[in-house]
This record gives C-alpha cells, structure tokens and sequence, in this order.
C-alpha cells in the first residue's frame, strides 16, 4: 500500500530527539476522526516491541481496533466506569483545582467521543503456555509486578513513537473495565489479558513542554526522606 504525504512527514519525525519527544509527551484526548496509515500504527507497534520485558518474555499481543462497532461497545464501558468515577472522585477535586477540571474535561471529550477515534491499539498480556520456561520462583508481589510491568515499557515506546510523529495519544484503562467483557469484545482467549488502551489520532490541538514537579520533590538519596537533592 502507497503511504500517503501525511504518512511519508510523520514517519520523518521520528528524526525528533529523544530528550525532546519525552520533554513535550503529554497525553493528548481530542483528535481528529480522520484516519490514521496502518504504517503508522505498524511503526508504533514495531518500536514498543523494542522494549525490554520480564524476564524477556515477550508474552504481549497488541489487539488494533478500527471497527465502529467494537470501539462504540468498549465506549459503552468507558461512559459507565468514568461517569463513576468522576462522581464518586474527580467532581469533587476539580471543583477546587483547575488543572484537574482541565483534566476531567478532556477525559470527557475522550469519553463522548470514543467511537470515533480512528485506532484504538489495546495492549495485552499472555499467560505462559504449559512447557514454556518460566523464570526462578519469586515472591508474590514481586512476580505480580515483573507479570504486569512486561507490558508498559512497550507502550511507553508506542507512546513516544506517536509523539514523534505528531500522533495523539494517551494510556487509558477505564475502557477495559470488566475483563470476561472486554475479552468477549475483542475475541480475547482466557490466556490473553488485556492491559490498557492507547487510542491514536490527529490531534485536534499541538504538543508542548509537559509541567512536572521538581526532581527534588520526589528524589530520596539511600533512605526515604533523605532529599539530598533539594539543594541542586
């Protein structure tokens, strides 16, 4: 398939530094139902199988939603979950705090708008098959986090890789609520979990210099508390 000029110019981007891609990567909601080259989405997901996962088992599947009918089903979700939790959580704190009622306002827009993001890439977790060779035996907690920590160093590539292209995207999980009924959408086996959703489109609005605390503010040196940095 011919890539189109759009195409050909964000596959260029990916030129753009790295330190700046990760200085001016913010989650971006509103975009454009206009759609997006599968090489494109093919690049995000080429590059996010670049990145390392626990202990290297590559066990992630990345499900590409285009159809209008299973992205209005897990819309349905998505409307049902953050109508909860924006009465039961957000309503309160954005009545006081304007960054967070930017926020929820943008989740909003995502949330009516949901059927008609072009791409929505849905990424996943496959449980090791019988024979597969598993690693040494580990604590509970910390196998639960290497389990679920294999997925988001990919996405955090996808991620970066949309950036540069000048791709909206964000990580949302509010779509996958209920896991029997997202399987059931996306034709998941029971070995197939799915781990979040980074919908993709022309944004609507541009990128720019993300605001961040300090390093200061959250750096502890040796032992928790210890903010050796704060003089830096």
């Amino acid at each position: 398939m011919t890539e189109s000029p759009l195409a050909a110019q964000a596959l260029a981007g990916l030129e753009l530094p790295l330190v700046e891609a990760m200085m001016t990567q913010r989650a971006v909601r509103r975009v454009r139902p206009d759609p997006v080259d599968d090489v494109l989405v093919r690049t995000c997901i080429e590059l996010a199988l670049r990145a390392p996962t626990g202990p290297h088992g590559e066990n992630w599947e990345f499900v590409v939603v285009t159809d209008k009918r299973i992205k209005t089903k897990l819309a349905r979700r998505y409307r049902q979950l953050w109508s909860l939790y924006y009465r039961v959580v957000i309503q309160r704190v954005a009545a006081r705090d304007e960054s967070m009622a930017k926020v929820a306002r943008a989740v909003q827009w995502q949330v009516d708008h949901f059927a008609e993001i072009p791409v929505l890439v849905v990424a996943c977790l496959r449980s090791r098959a019988r024979g597969e060779k598993r690693p040494l035996l580990a604590p509970p907690h910390t196998a639960e986090s290497g389990y679920y920590g294999s997925i988001y160093p990919g996405v955090q590539n996808l991620l970066l890789a949309a950036r540069a292209m000048g791709l909206g995207a964000s990580l949302i999980t509010l779509p996958l609520w209920g896991v029997a009924s997202a399987r059931r959408t996306l034709g998941l086996p029971r070995s197939v979990t799915p781990m979040c959703v980074v919908p993709l489109g022309w944004p609507r609005g541009r990128y720019g210099p993300t605001t961040r605390k300090p390093v200061a503010e959250v750096a502890h040196l040796d032992r928790y508390g210890n903010r050796a940095w704060s003089d830096v």
